[in-house]
């Protein structure tokens, strides 16, 4: 029990340093952050691998709770997959492939102008 309550306000207080993290930086989800956190704690040994880990192997276990509501959206369209399959597979593959595209070459752009900037002493 105590492991267990060790485990929830590790990872709340992870979670809550990725909130804060987001709101000053954003660029990742808050709970993206708070993973990372999560793990850079586990690495510096902040946090004791060994209390956490039960927790943390049910909290794993029964993750597919979560993503009962997506399974049953997919069952209640079944007739719209079964019919469209192929046209929504190269939909989202066409759509990733240009959304990629398109945020590399901004990336590139801003980072090619931020250069620019520091070499000429801006």
């Amino acid at each position: 029990m105590k492991n267990i309550i060790y485990t929830i306000i590790a990872i709340s207080i992870c979670l809550t340093a990725g909130k804060l993290l987001n709101s000053a930086i954003a660029g990742l989800p808050a709970s993206l952050y708070g993973m990372l956190i999560y793990c850079f704690f586990l690495q510096l040994g902040w946090l004791t691998p060994d209390k956490v880990h039960k927790a943390n192997q049910w909290i794993i276990s029964h993750m597919g709770v979560c993503f009962i509501p997506a399974a049953v959206g997919v069952i209640n369209h079944f007739e719209l997959i079964k019919n469209y399959g192929y046209a929504i597979v190269v939909i989202i593959v066409f759509t990733t492939f240009v959304l990629i595209t398109f945020i590399g070459l901004l990336a590139e752009k801003y980072l090619s102008t931020k250069s620019e900037s520091v070499t000429k002493g801006y």
